[in-house]
């Protein structure tokens, strides 16, 4: 009876072990930084031409080898639905200029890779950028520590517009995309009352998918993703694409000196909150802004042999206090969304 009970034993030990050994040597499916995201069969990749109307040549003139650059490349659909007039070609040039002069004081430089058109498969036009959220952020840890633990995580959807309008390029999670659609929502949680919360979306004019909020969430070949979806008023205009674009290099959302971040901060001074000021930083006062931008692993510099020399890349997937910044992090507490004595 004894050697039964031990024999019987034995094989189930056994079972587990070789279950465990097949599983611990099963490539895992799930989408990673180093995974470019799993493709629905029915998504084709666009057939995308460059615009040579356009002088990219002459918008690049004025870069200076060895200066600190980060590469765009630009995405704008040739098949948009006739009554949307929200994002133009030159209107993004002009914004892209815009952006070029707003970074100028700061020593980057933005180097125009090429504007490419084609026919993008019309439901990929409007997306939802993410999953709705399901934990809401309250007062025990800030919004950049919330975000590290339950990060943004792209909608299927949002995927698949991605891998079909993305093309595969060895710098694909160094550079910077610019991707014209028609509608972008980002959902949202906010408190509705009392100890409820309750989901919004927001329709974006721009929309960066940073690290500080997606973390290692976003497959490396999307990884330098920008939407646009509207510059259709002079303010929109002129400061988009380069808000956008901190929200990517700098990796903060809207702070700007003693303004702590938050989705939505309105108030003057910062390129990085909502409205008119265009101002980057430096120092603890300024939020370190200036200096995780230069630390961006969007950014290189070219040596005398034209070689891209780039900035080391994040070491824990680009979360706001990846170690990649050291020293060059704000910590703050969390702010009491809802009365404290609930």
């Amino acid at each position: 009876m004894v050697r039964v009970t031990i024999f019987g034993s034995m094989k189930h030990f056994l079972a587990l072990l070789l279950f465990g050994l097949i599983a611990c040597n099963t490539t895992p499916t799930t989408n990673t930084t180093e995974n470019p995201g799993a493709i629905s069969p029915s998504i084709t990749k666009v057939k995308w031409r460059s615009l040579d109307t356009l002088d990219v040549a002459g918008f690049n003139a004025d870069l200076i080898p060895g200066k600190p650059t980060v590469d765009v490349g630009v995405y704008f659909p040739s098949n948009f639905d006739s009554r949307f007039k929200k994002v133009t070609l030159p209107w993004l040039m002009e914004s892209l200029r815009a952006a070029k002069e707003i970074y100028q004081p700061t020593g980057v430089q933005i180097n125009l890779l090429w504007v490419k058109t084609g026919e993008v498969d019309p439901k990929h036009f409007s997306i939802q950028a993410n999953e709705v959220p399901g934990i809401p952020e309250t007062e025990y840890v800030n919004m950049y520590v919330h975000s590290r633990r339950h990060p943004a995580e792209l909608t299927q959807h949002s995927l698949d517009a991605f891998n079909s309008i993305i093309e595969d390029a060895p710098d694909n999670k160094r550079t910077v995309y610019l991707v014209v659609l028609q509608d972008v929502f980002f959902p949202f949680l906010e408190v509705s009352e009392g100890r409820n919360w309750t989901m919004k979306s927001v329709r974006t004019g721009g929309l960066s998918f940073p690290g500080y909020s997606y973390c290692n969430t976003l497959p490396s070949n999307m990884r330098g993703v920008i939407t646009i979806t509207n510059l259709s008023t002079p303010e929109r205009l002129r400061r988009t694409v380069a808000h956008e674009l901190g929200h990517k290099v700098m990796n903060v959302s809207h702070e700007y000196k003693s303004t702590h971040p938050g989705h939505e901060v309105y108030a003057d001074g910062g390129l990085m909150l909502y409205g008119d000021g265009e101002d980057i930083p430096s120092g603890e006062a300024g939020r370190w802004h200036l200096e995780r931008l230069l630390l961006s692993p969007y950014l290189y510099k070219e040596d005398q042999n034209g070689n891209k020399i780039w900035n080391p890349d994040y070491k824990e997937g680009g979360h706001y206090y990846d170690p990649l910044y050291g020293d060059y992090v704000v910590r703050f507490d969390g702010a009491a969304p809802i009365d404290e004595n609930w």
